[in-house]
């Protein structure tokens, strides 16, 4: 085990140029000319401007479609109480056809509530797109300011030294240049067939 860490430690400096020192000791990442650079794309996203106008949107419309969701909820408890409620006074038919009638309202809420919410999901996957497709000219110009050939996701990397990660820098120059972003609109999703269209079935 000895031996091990030494080996560890001897690499930490080989590659880093000293970043193995004690942990207490002020760290210090000096850049180092490489061909090669890392970054993490969550965290681009997450840390710009553009990432978080879309996190605090989403955020908010994912808060209120709980809010509608729990209300409709409590709605819907007291309908099924009530139609149980009155059962006794109903005959046979009446209350197969009142249970049926809440049955699809049910349905249908779940249907539109899932249909929020899939909206919402498409378009947060629509802004990140948007966000890395605008992200050409930020990355272009990291890669020229260090002199590099390449930028490769940090997680594909298995072993780096701090000093090629451009995540911050990236970021700091994706702000400068797209800022918050514009909105991204989504195309409405298509509607499912309904089973008595003759084109369902084709």
């Amino acid at each position: 085990m000895a031996l091990l860490r030494t080996f560890a430690f001897a690499l930490a400096l080989a590659l880093g140029g000293g970043s193995a020192v004690a942990q207490d000791a002020p760290r210090s990442v000096v850049n180092v000319p490489s061909p090669i650079l890392t970054l993490d794309p969550d965290r681009v996203f997450a840390g710009s401007l553009w990432g978080k106008r879309v996190t605090a949107q989403i955020n908010s419309e994912l808060e209120a479609l709980a809010t509608e969701n729990a209300r409709m909820a409590d709605e819907l408890t007291v309908e099924e109480r009530d139609l149980t409620d009155r059962r006794a006074s109903l005959t046979p038919d009446e209350f197969r056809a009142a249970a049926d009638a809440f049955d699809a309202k049910v349905s249908e809420i779940r249907r539109t509530q899932d249909a929020k919410s899939r909206d919402v999901a498409r378009r947060a996957d629509a802004e990140k797109l948007a966000f890395y497709q605008a992200l050409f000219t930020p990355l272009s110009d990291v890669l020229k300011a260090r002199g590099a050939v390449a930028i490769l996701d940090r997680a594909a990397i298995f072993l780096a030294v701090d000093s090629i990660d451009v995540t911050d820098e990236v970021i700091a120059r994706a702000d400068a240049l797209i800022g918050a972003g514009p909105a991204v609109d989504t195309p409405e999703a298509a509607p499912a067939p309904l089973a008595t269209d003759p084109a369902a079935g084709n």
